[in-house]
């Protein structure tokens, strides 16, 4: 006797909601606006009603933001130091703006991905609620 189980999840797509969370867009929809503002996540999404204060992000997205900028500014410094003779007041005037400015550029796109994959893994409360014994 062959008992059949039934998903009564919605899949939900790993790479699509990352992906829609890279584009600061819902990640159940993707028609959605993510952020209300800069970083502040929206409570829920105003097309489809899915609600996204369950994230945990915290620090997360600015430690990669940090890691991807720090690995451009250390291979820009190498290839310019290795090409032409630079002066320190060069990097002064062109890598301290690019080690600002990067980062501020990345954080919310990275963070709406970090969102997408915890609302993809059902992490957090983005899944069902576990109800006690």
């Amino acid at each position: 006797m062959m008992i059949e189980q039934t998903n009564t999840h919605d899949e939900r797509s790993l790479g699509r909601g990352m992906w829609r969370g890279t584009l600061c867009r819902c990640p159940h929809c993707g028609q959605g606006k993510m952020f209300r503002s800069y970083l502040k996540v929206a409570d829920q999404c105003g097309v489809c009603g899915e609600e996204l204060n369950h994230h945990r992000a915290d620090d997360f997205p600015p430690y990669i933001a940090i890691t991807i900028v720090g690995h451009i500014i250390i291979f820009l410094m190498l290839h310019m130091d290795m090409t032409y003779r630079v002066e320190p007041l060069t990097y002064l005037i062109t890598m301290i703006p690019l080690a600002i400015i990067l980062p501020l550029i990345m954080l919310p796109p990275i963070k709406g991905s970090i969102v997408g994959l915890q609302w993809a893994n059902r992490m957090y409360g983005f899944g069902p609620s576990r109800v006690a014994d």
